[in-house]
């Protein structure tokens, strides 16, 4: 019993001079204490909290060369190698975490949509339930600053950019044909439906050395990673009819959906200012096949689209009208992959195909064209920590484009080129502190049809001044290859590509469902197409001499809380901007271009009605046009632009919707500009002819029915 009584004191005495007791203070990087971190020694029990003042003290029966942990809420975690028998009143020093929900975000430039965005200026939802936008996406982001509303061209111009200088990609990928085929005159459409996509990222500038061959903006569209259960959806519309099927399964999933466009039915209602022989009409659809391994998801998209119409334009330099018959094919392929693997790295690749075919009859004479595009991609991406990222990758381009035009009674004629551009890139995201962060990027790319490589630098910064508010700058620099009216004719001629340099202040504020952005920019243009002619013809004297620039302010405030049921945003931008281009003799605002553009859009849920209805009021300054008949350039002005539309959608039940949607409601009588005739009339006068819309109302019927599990989906999103 002796020998037992003496070996638990033995025991007991051991323990107790093998024990250490370590001692210390948690401050953050400003010195001050923090209260309640956790602290203790890997692999052990042994630890302690710290006190208000961020004193810490505790035992232990750890010995020699050891790993402390220190971690707290918002503060990165830190590990310190320490050595127990000496580590008293020691200070640990933690840095905010930079991946928290109020750390900086780099956001100049970029308007953002979508659940998944730190930053949101818009929702999913709000990309077609905007009045007046029709489903069409790019009808909707013509409501947000840095736009221009060129409604006899219907595309995305963006800060006195023209519609080329705008690039599509989905899960990062090009789109080489992103809207429908037109003819002068007459606006066209967005290829894509909505409903495939989950998010929006619309860079009005400055964007990421990722992407190139863009002078002003790139649009990406992101598709959905996951639908949400087995759905149906049925829409019957006084503008055609329209099919959806999403079948989901353990580890992928299939959305298909298709449409019939036929704009008879609207064109014998509403009186038209186009004398039309066959209306609009269009037999489209998409698929998205989605599956999903260990570690990345694999996406694959596929999307036609054949439409054709035919109509008696009238023009001025011709006492009969013009007849135009047009007839598109398009097809588009897109496969994507996005999936981590090793040490935080991440791969992202990816393929795309673009195929469009135009048959196009003017009055006897015809055109033929088609372009065949594509787009390989790889991108690889490493986290070194929470604080820097960077990442790495190459894409190539391939573009073949050929045009036969044959006149009545005459031989035909052949343009086109064959293009290939390949392109390395590489951007280091780099958070300095919660505050503070940068984004530096560098693109250099090949073009052999042009034979010249060109280097563009990118850099952003963003300061967070506050918890919810914040500034960011934005430089770089942009090229692109000229425009398709130019470059068909590269066999006669040889071009440089055009540049653009972009400078972007933004400030933001962000809290609680409201939303104030401002950004004022800077873009010179530089080595912009020339020629000598009133058009572009193959023997036009072309040169990379023009220039200009675009500088202005864009303001944008959201508030989905200051009122029950509503929300609503009001966008203003004023642009100041000038180009030496084209044929233009001096320098000079072009046509598209309006000097101030404010919209207003409002959304309101009307419970007992079982409604929302919308309101959206877009308005612009008049646009230069140039009139000959005068001797300064481009000093004509258009009347102001005014548009009021109007949107209701009624839940006949919880997935059967009816929707109604008219614009222009007030029928006010826009005018976009004049066309001039080429020659003097025996008065020595140069008649003209308005540029008007096509009709003065679109209205529109539609009833959406949803058949899901759950039977509450609907398509109140899609509208």
């Amino acid at each position: 019993m002796k020998k037992i009584f003496t070996f638990i004191i033995l025991v007991c005495t051991t323990t107790l001079f093998s024990q250490s007791t370590l001692s210390g203070k948690v401050v953050d990087e400003k010195g001050n204490p923090i209260a309640g971190a956790n602290i203790y020694i890997e692999g052990t029990y042994d630890g302690a909290s710290s006190s208000e003042t961020g004193d810490f003290t505790f035992v232990t029966t750890a010995a020699g060369n050891q790993i402390l942990v220190v971690s707290f809420l918002i503060y990165e975690t830190s590990r310190t190698p320490i050595e127990v028998a000496h580590f008293t009143n020691k200070t640990i020093k933690l840095r905010e975490n930079v991946n928290s929900l109020d750390a900086v975000v780099v956001t100049a430039g970029t308007l953002e949509a979508g659940d998944k965005a730190r930053v949101s200026v818009l929702k999913p939802l709000d990309i077609v339930t905007t009045a007046g936008s029709a489903g069409n996406i790019i009808a909707a982001l013509q409501t947000l600053p840095g736009t221009q509303n060129v409604g006899e061209d219907g595309r995305l111009f963006v800060r006195g950019g023209e519609a080329n200088e705008t690039q599509t990609f989905v899960d990062g990928i090009r789109v080489a044909q992103p809207y429908g085929a037109s003819t002068n005159n007459l606006p066209t459409r967005g290829r894509f439906s909505p409903f495939l996509f989950s998010g929006i990222s619309f860079s009005t500038g400055g964007y990421s050395a990722e992407y190139g061959e863009a002078l002003s903006s790139v649009l990406l569209l992101n598709t959905q990673d996951e639908p949400d259960q087995n759905k149906t959806e049925i829409s019957l519309m006084t503008v055609g009819l329209g099919l959806g099927n999403t079948q989901k399964w353990k580890k992928s999933s299939l959305s298909v959906n298709t449409a019939y466009i036929n704009l008879a039915p609207y064109q014998a209602a509403i009186p038209q200012n186009v004398d039309w022989n066959s209306p609009f009409q269009s037999l489209s659809g998409e698929t998205v096949y989605r599956y999903n391994f260990n570690s990345g998801i694999l996406k694959v998209y596929a999307a036609f689209d054949a439409s054709k119409f035919d109509l008696n334009q009238e023009s001025v330099n011709y006492t009969d009208k013009v007849r135009v018959d047009l007839n598109n094919n398009n097809f588009y392929f897109n496969a994507s992959y996005k999936g981590g693997f090793g040490t935080n790295w991440q791969l992202t690749s990816g393929l795309s195909y673009g195929y469009s075919k135009n048959k196009i009859g003017l009055d006897l004479d015809d055109v033929a064209n088609d372009e065949n595009a594509s787009h390989l991609k790889i991108k690889l991406k490493k986290s070194f920590s929470d604080r820097v990222k960077i990442a790495f990758g190459a894409d190539y381009f391939i573009t073949k484009f050929n045009e036969n035009f044959t006149p009545n009674l005459a031989s035909t004629s052949q343009s086109g080129y064959n293009s290939a551009i390949a392109a390395v890139f590489t951007e280091a995201d780099i958070f300095f502190s919660k505050k503070l962060a940068a984004k530096v990027g560098l693109r250099a790319s090949n073009n052999d049809l042009l034979n010249e490589t060109t280097v563009s630098p990118r850099i952003s910064f963003a300061y967070k001044m506050a918890k919810n508010s914040q500034f960011s700058f934005a430089y770089g620099d942009f090229t692109q290859t000229p425009s398709v009216d130019y470059i068909k004719y590269s066999k006669y001629h040889q071009f440089e590509s055009e540049k653009a340099s972009h400078y972007i202040l933004n400030f933001q504020y962000n809290k609680s469902g409201k939303t104030f952005r401002a950004e004022a920019y800077y873009k010179d243009y530089s080595n912009l197409v020339k020629y000598d002619t009133s058009s572009p013809v193959y023997n036009s004297v072309y040169a990379n001499t023009g220039s200009g620039y675009a500088k202005g302010i864009d303001l944008f405030w959201r508030d989905g809380k200051s009122f029950k049921n509503l929300e609503y945003w009001i966008s203003y931008s004023y642009i100041d901007t000038q180009r030496e281009y084209k044929n233009f003799p001096i320098q000079a605002t072009p046509s598209f271009v309006a000097d101030h553009s404010l919209s207003i859009v409002t959304k309101y849920w009307i419970s007992d009605w079982k409604s929302q209805i919308g309101f959206t009021n877009s308005f612009a300054t008049g646009r230069p046009y140039n009139n000959p008949n005068e001797t300064q350039f481009m000093n004509g002005k258009t009347k102001a632009y005014n548009n009021l539309s109007f949107n209701w959608a009624y839940l006949l039940t919880q997935q059967k919707i009816l929707y109604f949607s008219v614009s222009n409601v007030m029928g006010t009588q826009n005018v976009y500009g004049y066309d001039y005739a080429k020659n003097p009339n025996a008065s020595g006068i140069y008649n003209r002819k308005a540029i008007v819309p096509t009709a003065d109302r679109f209205f529109f019927v539609g009833f959406f029915w949803t058949i899901s599990n759950d039977k509450k989906d609907n398509q109140l999103k899609n509208l």
